[in-house]
């Protein structure tokens, strides 16, 4: 496995894949050929059936913002190995193209370029979790341990840039009023739900604080600020809630929390390398079911939790999370995205609890559930991973039209 730094990006939203990931093409084709006349980029399959909701094209245009740049939309065909293709040109001023270049983005901001197929080396010697517990039973490393031992020296100062990003969503979310941009009318509801939060018994007041936080970085990202991708844009909310929640909860030191978001990324990574986070690849469960294994991962950790409760809990943070379909209204990283980062926040907590509560001991392992969301991703039809062409997204657009048409 490649570097966690990989999986925690610090960029603007709304979406890891559609925003972040063909910006970085973008900015990588344009430093290959920088000086051709005009230039050229077609975008495939989800990428574009749901970019402009997603403001692929104002991501591209800020890189090519002083070039001739001509889009092309391409949603009824997709490039052979992911579903998020893109080609770059290069053409010179007859229109003959000098150079081409077809990339994909697979989720988290990462590129896939069939040609050099890593983008960074691998560092990691083990690939599964069961791998990694074993050899931490020999060597009696924690899982934060393990992380700190293999990433470069400098990784805690990293992880403490990741945190400090983390938490300044959430604080600017909790205090943004406003309707989120798309044309949804979707107004912001941190800001409320955390005012509410001191309103009510311990229980809800709890859940409240929790759903505030996942809400103030969800909004933060459809709005287009600075997040962390953790383990994408869409599920950005998850992790630093259930973070921020029991770091005032459990009094939590700020190094507990960086030995907590190393095992989150540590999770985060076993799922990019073997099985996907891309939305458009395996639906939302690789995403919020993602950033939910992550967070209850990180959550069983701080609350004392042995290494196999660790993995109990990541565990079941994705499990329930089968087959969980993406499928963003008008495209947008909105609806249903931003309340499912909050609920996720909750119940990521749940596992950890049920986890805490239990010896660890389970008939199916992490390393499993990963291959059978992994399976039971691919299997979906198109309509719900990431087109905004079946489920929600059409009942929305349904409605929509017949309201239209008695008008």
């Amino acid at each position: 496995m490649e570097t966690i730094r990989n999986l925690y990006r610090i960029g603007i939203g709304p979406s890891s894949s559609h925003t972040m990931g063909p910006q970085r093409a973008a900015k990588i084709f344009l430093s290959r050929h920088p000086h051709s006349a005009t230039y050229r980029v077609i975008l495939y399959g989800s990428l574009a059936a749901t970019g402009k909701g997603h403001l692929t094209d104002k991501a591209l245009l800020e890189v090519f913002k002083d070039r001739t740049l001509e889009l092309l939309w391409t949603a009824e065909k997709e490039l052979p190995d992911h579903p998020n293709g893109m080609t770059f040109e290069a053409l010179d001023s007859s229109g003959q193209i000098q150079a081409s270049w077809d990339v994909y983005s697979i989720g988290g901001g990462a590129l896939f370029d069939p040609i050099n197929p890593s983008e960074t080396p691998d560092i990691y010697l083990h690939d599964t979790l069961v791998e990694i517990l074993a050899h931490c039973r020999s060597s009696g490393e924690a899982l934060w341990e393990y992380v700190y031992n293999i990433e470069d020296i400098s990784f805690p100062e990293y992880l403490a840039e990741i945190w400090d990003v983390m938490q300044s969503a959430i604080n600017t979310g909790l205090v943004t009023a406003g309707v989120l941009p798309g044309g949804l009318g979707l107004g912001r509801k941190a800001g409320k739900f955390y005012r509410q939060a001191t309103l009510y018994s311990a229980h809800l007041k709890n859940n409240a604080r929790v759903w505030a936080y996942a809400l103030a970085v969800s909004e933060q990202n459809a709005g287009g600020g600075l997040i962390v991708t953790a383990p994408t844009c869409g599920a950005c909310g998850v992790v630093p809630s259930v973070l921020r929640y029991l770091r005032e909860t459990l009094n939590c030191s700020h190094d507990d929390i960086l030995r907590a978001l190393a095992t989150a990324g540590l999770i985060g990574n076993l799922v990019k390398r073997n099985a996907s986070i891309s939305g458009a690849e395996v639906g939302c469960q690789g995403e919020v079911g993602t950033a939910c294994a992550m967070a209850a991962a990180a959550a069983t950790q701080l609350h004392g939790g042995t290494n196999e409760q660790i993995e109990y809990a990541a565990e079941m943070g994705l499990e329930h999370h089968l087959g969980l379909t993406c499928d963003p209204v008008n495209g947008l990283v909105q609806i249903p995205c931003i309340e499912r980062n909050a609920h996720a926040a909750t119940r990521a907590i749940s596992c950890a609890h049920f986890a805490l509560l239990s010896g660890g001991e389970h008939k199916i392992s992490f390393d499993e559930i990963t291959l059978v969301m992994n399976e039971t991703g691919k299997a979906l039809p198109s309509l719900y991973r990431e087109t905004a062409a079946g489920g929600i997204a059409q009942a929305y657009r349904l409605r929509n039209t017949n309201s239209n048409n008695k008008c």
